[in-house]
């Protein structure tokens, strides 16, 4: 069947993921290629202390962004879009909307980005033996609590961003088990949130005299394959304002970018893993045993399909190294220099391979921002040295390349050496891996383990949720989601590997010593630098 045929017969599936500055969306065929894609930017608000999206901006993102994947299928094939084998829907996971028993939406969304619930996330971390991160759920609802905000007596259901759409668009209130691991911890033998916890929840707000209790409030979970409804009359003419697109079409269950993220990756298998490397990065290794202790930098989700994932997340990764490198480049144009920014990368990423293994004892932090990890609320980037270093370029271009994985290092260096985790491979994504090789061969150092670049990286989220509904309605019985994306998405490909260097490894372990020592650094510029 060709591209013209599948799209006419509603061969095809479709996945619109909310990223935090881009609505986008994705058609792909029954072979998982991308047929034609649409997008609309977006930015957050900070309103009344809040970071938020009004539901005008989501609304109209939404229909903005689909009316641009129709424009692009009319160019690409002269079709126009009238129906679609299956639809997901995915968005940045964690935040706070609340509605009550109308339907009403009660406070303004509170994103994942507000940092407003630590006294929540603190209680109930003690209370549940389990690391609740502030950006979570349920911390929301928690400090509401505490706050005595009088809305919290009028929530009738709470969901995240991508739970929304997907409510509005089928008249389910339903949520892929990925994203509902980020509003509450979910027992990966039942896929359902930890009973025993929701249970301490209802014990420890009983006294408050709220008619309702958390389970009553939360979405139901499902799995990945499950069908979670069909596009309702309302749904179609909600999406697609000009009324061509037919109601009746399946969708999967809405899953958070952490779930189409490890989709997009082929690494939802047991003792695989992803990371993420860009303006932050953030490493998922899906576990196969339990871990032993509590750990506030280890965040704990699922895969799309429930099995328990450790996240590793950090505010801070390419922001410092891309400035220095803009620094270059301004230095060359001085010289009349026409620059080639690719060429510029490649040269500069390839010369940290020629550098001493631990750097030459340089330092450098890349803190644009606070790092939870090492107990940072603000950063200053900075660099520093010795006289006895061997300052040179490459060593300059190592130092800040080892940096930015400087604090997902310790984070993954709990679960690695202290939790004895177990990875056969990580799978690397995002800007930091755009130059070949060098990005790879920095995180093997870093984590021990080969890393691995597939082709498919690139298409992102949106990609990834399109997959999942495709998986829903094309899985073979009994065909698990990690078989799916093996044999049928990725056909076997496993990208370009990078086994690491036992002299890298042992460089980075002796930069982290360093790294960790010179803290107090950091902390001297954070408070001198205001």
């Amino acid at each position: 069947m060709n591209q013209k045929e599948a799209i006419a017969s509603g061969k095809t599936s479709l996945g619109i993921e909310f990223g935090s500055t881009r609505i986008k969306a994705v058609l792909i065929g029954l072979d998982s290629t991308p047929l034609a894609s649409g997008s609309h930017e977006w930015e957050n608000q900070y309103e009344n202390g809040i970071w938020t999206y009004s539901l005008d901006a989501i609304w109209n993102g939404l229909q903005d962004c689909y009316q641009d994947l129709v424009k692009d299928v009319k160019n690409k094939y002269g079709e126009d879009l009238t129906t679609i084998g299956s639809i997901g829907f995915s968005a940045m996971m964690h935040g706070y909307m609340a509605f009550d028993k109308n339907d009403e939406l009660l406070v303004p969304f509170r994103t994942w980005r507000n940092t407003i619930t630590e006294e929540a996330a603190d209680k109930l971390t003690k209370e549940f033996n389990y690391n609740i991160p502030q950006r979570w759920s349920i911390a929301h609802l928690y400090q509401a609590i505490l706050n005595k905000e009088d809305h919290v007596k009028d929530v009738a259901f709470f969901t995240t961003l991508a739970g929304y759409i997907h409510w509005k668009m089928t008249g389910e209130k339903v949520l892929g088990v990925g994203d509902a691991s980020g509003m509450f911890p979910i027992d990966s033998t039942t896929k359902d949130y930890d009973a025993k916890m929701v249970e301490k929840f209802d014990a420890l707000v009983a006294d408050r005299g709220y008619s309702w209790k958390l389970k009553d409030i939360l979405p139901e979970t499902l799995c990945a394959g499950t069908e979670a409804g069909v596009l309702t009359k309302e749904g179609a003419k909600l999406l697609d304002t000009s009324g061509k697109l037919k109601p009746g079409i399946p969708v999967c269950p809405p899953e958070g970018d952490a779930g189409t993220g490890m989709a997009a990756t082929n690494s939802v298998a047991v003792r695989t893993g992803n990371v993420s490397a860009g303006t932050s990065v953030f490493a998922m290794i899906v576990l196969d045993k339990e871990l032993e202790k509590v750990h506030q930098a280890i965040d704990l989700v699922t895969t799309p399909s429930g099995d328990p994932v450790a996240m590793v997340h950090c505010n801070n990764c390419t922001s410092d190294l891309n400035a220095w490198v803009g620094l270059f480049k301004e230095f060359a144009e001085s010289f009349g220099i026409d620059v080639d920014m690719n060429k510029l990368f490649s040269v500069l990423y390839n010369k940290a391979l020629e550098g001493d293994a631990d750097c030459g004892g340089l330092l450098a932090y890349n803190y644009f921002s606070g790092e939870s990890i090492t107990g940072f609320e603000e950063g200053r980037p900075l660099f520093a040295r010795n006289v006895e270093g061997n300052f040179n370029l490459a060593n300059f271009m190592r130092v800040h390349l080892f940096t930015a994985l400087g604090a997902l290092k310790n984070g993954l260096d709990i679960l690695l050496k202290e939790e004895k985790v177990k990875v056969d491979k990580i799978y690397g994504h995002g800007g930091l891996f755009k130059t070949p090789v060098v990005g790879q061969r920095i995180m093997a150092a870093a984590m021990n383990t080969p890393v691995s670049v597939m082709e498919t990286a690139g298409e992102g989220g949106a990609w990834g949720i399109a997959v999942l509904a495709s998986y829903m309605q094309y899985k073979e019985k009994g065909e698990s989601l990690a078989d799916y994306l093996t044999n049928q998405v990725f056909g076997g490909e496993s990208g370009v590997t990078e086994n690491p260097v036992p002299s890298d490894v042992k460089g980075f372990d002796e930069f982290l010593k360093r790294y960790n020592a010179g803290l107090p650094i950091e902390r001297a510029a954070v408070e001198t630098l205001k």
